[in-house]
């Protein structure tokens, strides 16, 4: 198979999984059927899934991946000591892992095409993702809690792991209970990839966008509990800070280089 009848294969799979789609057309461009089968995995249950659409979804992922490239985390120098800046698509980072900023459901968007980091993490490492967060929420019997941090396989992504912590959510002035659950996701985010061999992990912004937390004062948080937790366990982890906005990148590096 081609892209071209591995995306039509996978979205007549998923199209007919669903009764509520049936008699629903095919876009007969490519940019319309990308859009289609990525809405159709957004919203796709965890549930069983057969072989042959998992061989052809991952060949299908994976050339999409190489086709947007991919930046090798051991290739990153560090602006100090063993923490870097990037600026980029963290699903195209190869590193030890990658922090997948969730919802305390844990299982990804569920909206079609939504843009936040959570929704792409999960339509571009496949619909496995979304079933071994939910194994880990089944067993675990309850929401995730805010602060704490889960980890699957990356599936067809570049990096080796995803990890997943839930930020506080700000619907008014940030509190002190707020900048310590976020500092929280930080640190179990590197406990986690420390007990699992981690040479490095790559942060992206947590709880700034949709969940409203002051772009400035998470970075600040990030960076200064990043310093605490390497000094305390005199760890060697390249740590990756991952920003895709210009404002972000400039904060960073006033915070990291002094920049002004």
């Amino acid at each position: 198979m081609n892209q071209a009848e591995r995306r039509l294969y996978l979205i007549r799979y998923l199209l007919a999984e669903d009764r509520r789609l049936t008699g629903m057309e095919i876009p007969p461009d490519k940019k319309g059927q990308e859009d289609l089968l990525r809405a159709l995995m957004n919203i796709r249950p965890p549930k069983p899934v057969g072989e042959e659409f998992l061989a052809v979804q991952d060949a299908y992922l994976r050339e999409e991946r190489d086709a947007r490239g991919i930046t090798d985390a051991s290739t990153l120098t560090p602006v100090r000591d063993n923490l870097c800046l990037w600026q980029g698509d963290i699903t195209t980072l190869a590193a030890g892992g990658i922090v997948n900023a969730a919802n305390s459901a844990l299982l990804g968007c569920f909206h079609p095409l939504h843009g936040c980091i959570d929704n792409i993490i999960h339509s571009r490492a496949g619909v496995q993702l979304r079933l071994a967060c939910n194994r880990l929420m089944e067993a675990q019997g309850h929401e995730e809690p805010t602060g704490r941090a889960k980890i699957t396989p990356a599936y067809n992504l570049p990096s080796r792991y995803v990890l997943h912590t839930v930020g506080p959510v700000i619907t008014g002035r940030v509190t002190g209970e707020d900048e310590r659950l976020l500092a929280s996701c930080y640190r179990s985010c590197l406990a986690l990839a420390a007990e699992n061999g981690l040479e490095s992990l790559a942060f992206c912004c947590i709880s700034t966008g949709e969940f409203h937390f002051p772009n400035r004062l998470a970075a600040e948080i990030a960076v200064r509990t990043v310093e605490d937790w390497t000094r305390e366990t005199e760890s060697g982890m390249k740590v990756i800070f991952n920003v895709f906005k210009d404002t972000d990148l400039q904060i960073y590096r006033e915070i990291l280089e002094g920049e002004k």
